[in-house]
């Protein structure tokens, strides 16, 4: 029957597990592996293949450790097939009891990772008890006056067994006097009685033995047997008779003992002896006593509704005559709210690593409480807030995982109290309490207290100092808490990097290895990393910017006015109609030291008319204070002091000579000492003009005449080949030698035609057929200043003129775009220094740039597009938007316009005219 009952029960286990096999491909099961087989299998036999159902390969097993977590060891796993075998008896009824289902609930822990798996085992019910009474014969006294019909209470017999293997029938032997009725209780559970069909007659039978038989429903069904002895006795017309067939009670669980549950009560017509009734159980109860003559049931003994819920007691009332009857107390047990839920951790982790990801499988938590109902229901939570959770998992039974990312630098460990609470009234509730500790893992890298670092180096600083400190902090412990430091990128380049500067790598401190000079290297950017000693290490990067201080070491430079190659001062005309305030030139310097040091004020030392010009403390400017006088003198020199704002104070100085004339022309006769006549102005009447015109005309046309018959004395093929059409005359070397050290050179070239028959005279900026001059403008037209001449012109039939046109308003900047280093935003004399030294650095730097660009002839003032050519020194970036331009601080003379700007150039656009030339002093000025 053993063997019949296993395949049985592995026959009846297959549908149950097969829609179960396709939760087994998720990481953790949902849902309970269910195994179904027989009560009292063997030790040792094969419940299912635990390890297959799981998904589990025989080659995991090892590593896996999957075994068997319960209260009870009823099975194990094998650990070489992974099959879950019997381990020992399985009893159905002494598991569990009369209850329908009895199933046995446990987890399954596997190891690497850690995980539970929910396994329940139903237990069949094998037909194996059969049903027994209490005694193997029991006596009844029945009257013979007892009319048919009367029934009487039997004994009820016991089967252990439940469902069809229990008890369900009662059968009697033969008897042509009595008949069995079978009948059930309110719990379902049978009973039976003797019905009387027909009159007794004690003279003729006074005895009679009847075999009563309990059979259940197994196949093949078992029975047990009982023998009733009936005696017959003497009449007695009135049996006892109860108020009740049935009297039914509850009572709670927790009633004190001596207490009176009920009172049975019978009464009997007869008189005397036969009406005096006593009363007793059926059979001998052990919870209850009964008081034989007032019918009081008493509670005896502490009831207990998880042990026994309900009672069913027989009682019987006698009379004196020896007629009985009987009635049923049904006792219900109330449960109570009595115990309290107990709490216990299986597979209890003690480490977790901080690096566990939410919803880590810490515990399984398993909660038992007796009571039933509400009382035994069970709400489980965690005390404080911390970053765990349960998870129910199935009856009874929780699972303790993380609830988000645990940090071991904030909390290294964790008391977890878990508090168990039902739901009676009042609820109960208890606390378990463990201590989890978080292991640490290399997951926070290096912090640096900064999150970029700027230092300031004065130039010329002892080698081997230190410049710099960085620090970095990493909280987790060992290893992966030690930092170090290192350089590992730089803009300087990668062989000079070891010779400016190297790092401790454990301090983190900045050694200069060499003297810095502001001039050579101004700024230079470091990133320093700080790696960790974990596995993988982890590291953080900062920027450490090191700036080098100027001292005032470099004198102040003029860019403008430049001195001619021979040594001698350029002049500047001025307009004899200028009003107060006329621009009549600038002063240009610049100062390769940065900061104050760079900071250039402007001053007058010597002066031919001190009230006659003003100069700009900043900005440099030359202007009219007043208008010219008849008894000024057309001539004027200044002496200007450039300073700088270093302590002490270098400085530089610059000559001026001012000519107050109305043209070119005018200044051409004397221009040494004598004043020159000045032009009209364009508001002068027409006449007036033609006739100057004319003048102008005849004066070029003789010094023109001049020129041309020395040029035919010279034996030079450059010379004569300007004469093809075209005279030209070259006014000697006006380019100074030396103007890429940001002076700005400038030339003129003087041309005119070789027809006698139209002497018409032309003042151009540039002569295609004469090479040299040619070349000359070529080569040095970004640092030339081209001004434009009136061109008056006769026909033969009528006389035109050309006005001078009016200053060209693109050759005006905004506030915005003047130099700080020589022009004031606002117009402001005393303009504001910006308080960044690096800034004004920065600035001065561009300048020198730009000015040595234009020396070398690679790029124009224009620049092209507002460049002022230093995007292709230091970038796009760098445009006029950004960067001051010293175009305005040239100033062409005898115009209050300064140098035209680069969209002028590009539209071919030629710049108003002006009058304002510029000749050399000496010899050569009036050659």
């Amino acid at each position: 029957m053993g063997s019949g009952a296993v395949e049985r029960g592995r026959a009846e286990r297959r549908p149950v597990l097969f829609p179960l096999l396709l939760s087994l491909f998720s990481p953790a099961l949902s849902e309970q592996i269910r195994y179904r087989i027989p009560e009292e299998m063997p030790k040792g036999s094969v419940v299912g293949n635990l390890a297959k159902d799981l998904g589990f390969s025989v080659q995991e097993l090892p590593t896996r450790k999957l075994r068997i977590s319960s209260e009870k060891p009823y099975f194990t796993v094998s650990a070489e097939s992974g099959q879950l075998l019997v381990s020992s008896r399985l009893d159905r009824e002494q598991i569990c009891g009369k209850r329908p289902a009895c199933t046995l609930e446990f987890e399954a822990v596997a190891e690497d990772p850690l995980n539970f798996y929910h396994v329940s085992v139903e237990i069949e019910d094998v037909n194996d008890h059969t049903p027994k009474f209490s005694h193997i014969s029991f006596e009844l006294q029945i009257s013979e006056s007892a009319q048919p019909g009367t029934r009487f209470i039997l004994e009820v017999a016991e089967d252990a067994d439940i469902a069809l293997n229990s008890l369900q029938i009662y059968k009697l032997s033969p008897s042509p006097s009595f008949s069995l009725v079978n009948k059930e209780k309110q719990d379902g559970s049978k009973y039976p009685e003797l019905v009387l069909d027909k009159t007794l007659d004690r003279e003729q039978q006074s005895y009679h033995r009847l075999v009563l038989t309990a059979l259940d429903g197994g196949n093949p069904p078992l029975s047990g047997t009982t023998e009733i002895r009936i005696q017959v006795t003497d009449a007695n017309d009135n049996p006892p008779v109860f108020n009740q067939e049935v009297y039914r009670v509850s009572l709670p669980e927790n009633m004190p003992l001596g207490t009176t549950v009920l009172q049975v009560s019978a009464t009997d017509q007869d008189e005397g002896v036969n009406s005096e009734i006593t009363y007793a159980f059926y059979r001998t109860g052990q919870v209850f006593t009964l008081n034989s003559k007032s019918g009081e049931i008493i509670l005896q003994k502490t009831l207990d509704f998880e042990e026994i819920k309900e009672y069913s007691l027989v009682v019987e009332g006698r009379d004196g005559g020896g007629l009985v009857a009987q009635c049923t107390v049904e006792i219900s047990i109330q449960d109570e709210n009595d115990n309290s839920p107990v709490v216990t951790f299986h597979s209890l982790l003690e480490m977790i690593l901080e690096n566990a990801v939410p919803g880590t499988l810490i515990a399984l938590i398993k909660i038992h409480d007796q009571d039933s109902g509400e009382n035994g229901e069970v709400n489980c939570q965690l005390e404080g807030e911390i970053p765990f959770k349960i998870i129910y998992s199935s009856k009874n039974s929780y699972k303790l995982v993380t609830d988000s990312n645990l940090d071991r630098e904030l909390t290294p460990e964790y008391n977890i109290t878990i508090t168990a609470t039902d739901r009676g009234k009042p609820p109960l509730s208890s606390r378990k309490s463990v201590t989890l500790h978080i292991a640490d893992v290399n997951d926070n890298a290096p912090v640096f207290q900064q999150a970029s670092y700027t230092v300031h180096v004065a130039e010329n600083n002892p080698p081997g100092a230190s410049i710099a400190q960085v620090r970095a902090s990493d909280p987790d412990l060992g290893p992966n808490g030690q930092v170090s430091y290192s350089i590992v990128a730089s803009d300087l380049e990668p062989r000079a990097l070891m010779s400016y500067v190297s790092v401790s790598a454990q301090s983190g401190v900045v050694f200069a290895q060499r003297a810095f000079d502001h001039e050579q290297l101004r700024t230079f950017e470091l990133t320093l990393q700080a790696r960790d000693q974990g596995s993988p290490a982890l590291s953080a990067n900062v920027s450490l910017r090191v700036l080098v201080e100027d001292r005032n070491d470099n004198a102040p430079r003029v860019l403008y006015p430049a001195l001619g190659p021979d040594g001698s001062a350029l002049f500047d005309t001025v307009p004899r109609a200028a009003e107060p305030g006329y621009l009549v030139t600038k002063v240009v310097a610049v100062d390769a030291d940065s900061g104050h040091n760079a900071w250039l004020s402007y001053h007058v030392l010597q002066a031919s008319d001190p009230g006659l010009f003003s100069l700009g403390l900043r900005t440099g400017e030359v202007r009219t204070a007043r208008a010219l006088g008849d008894k000024d003198a057309a001539r004027h020199r200044l002496l200007v002091a450039v300073r700088d704002g270093g302590k002490p104070p270098l400085s530089a100085t610059a000559t001026l000579l001012l000519v107050f004339a109305d043209s070119l022309q005018e200044a051409l006769p004397d221009l040494t000492d004598h004043p020159v006549p000045s032009d009209p102005q364009e508001e002068l009447q027409f006449y007036l003009v033609v006739a100057l015109a004319l003048i102008s005309v005849l004066f070029l046309l003789a010094v023109i005449l001049a020129v041309a018959l020395r040029l035919c004395h010279s034996s030079s093929p450059a010379a004569k080949s300007c004469f093809g059409s075209v005279l030209c005359a070259k006014p000697g070397p006006v380019l100074p030698h030396k103007y890429s050290e940001g002076t700005l050179p400038y030339a003129y070239n003087l041309c005119m035609p070789g027809n006698q028959n139209n002497p018409e005279v032309n003042f151009l900026t540039s002569v295609d057929r004469c090479p040299a001059a040619q070349d000359i403008l070529n080569k040095d037209s970004s640092s030339m200043l081209l001004a434009s001449l009136l061109t008056p012109s006769i026909d033969a039939d009528k006389t035109t003129f050309n006005q001078q046109a009016p200053p060209n308003t693109d050759w005006r900047f905004s506030q915005a775009q003047r130099p700080g280093t020589s022009g004031s935003q606002n117009g402001d004399e005393t303009g504001t220094w910006p308080n960044n030294q690096f800034d004004t650095e920065m600035l001065q730097a561009m300048i020198l740039a730009s000015a040595s660009e234009a020396a070398d002839g690679s790029s124009t003032l224009g620049g092209g597009a507002g460049t002022m050519g230093l995007s292709a020194r230091y970038g796009p970036q760098f445009t006029l938007q950004h960067v001051p331009d010293y175009r305005q601080n040239v100033y062409i003379p005898g115009s209050n316009a300064t140098l035209t700007n680069a969209a002028g150039k590009r539209d071919g656009k030629a710049p108003a005219g002006g009058n304002g030339n510029k000749k050399k002093s000496g010899k050569k000025e009036k050659k």
